[in-house]
């Protein structure tokens, strides 16, 4: 059973930091696109970050250009975001996801992403 499990998720003051995890489990992601996604209340999912399977490529969302960083450890089998200079704007649950198929370019679209984790919430009090 695949399982993507997000972590470090928090209640933060606007201006601070965050390094959110995502573990997975029951297969390789090592050949494959992975990203976050975030959902505000009564809003979209959303992209935030993408990242190609070595690590070569990312994609980053206009609004989070220049403050979060994607990264990933393909022996740890472990995708990360760090977030900082968080704004309360960023409030929402953060998703991460990862694409079924190897070696295929970066999606911004929840379309491009076969795998799920349930989410971690990100809070940021003004």
């Amino acid at each position: 059973q695949v399982q993507l499990v997000e972590s470090g998720g928090g209640l933060v003051q606007a201006g601070d930091s965050l390094r959110l995890s995502c573990a997975a489990s029951g297969r390789r992601f090592s050949t494959n696109t992975m990203g976050w996604f975030r959902q505000a209340p009564g809003k979209e999912r959303e992209f935030v970050a993408a990242i190609n399977w070595n690590g070569g490529i990312t994609s980053l969302s206009d609004s989070v250009k220049g403050r979060f960083t994607i990264s990933r450890d393909n022996a740890k089998n472990t995708l990360y975001i760090e977030m900082n200079s968080l704004k309360p704007e960023d409030t929402a649950v953060y998703y991460c996801a990862a694409d079924d198929y190897s070696y295929r370019s970066i999606s911004r679209y929840t379309d491009g992403y076969e795998y799920w984790g349930q989410g971690t919430q990100v809070t940021v009090s003004s």
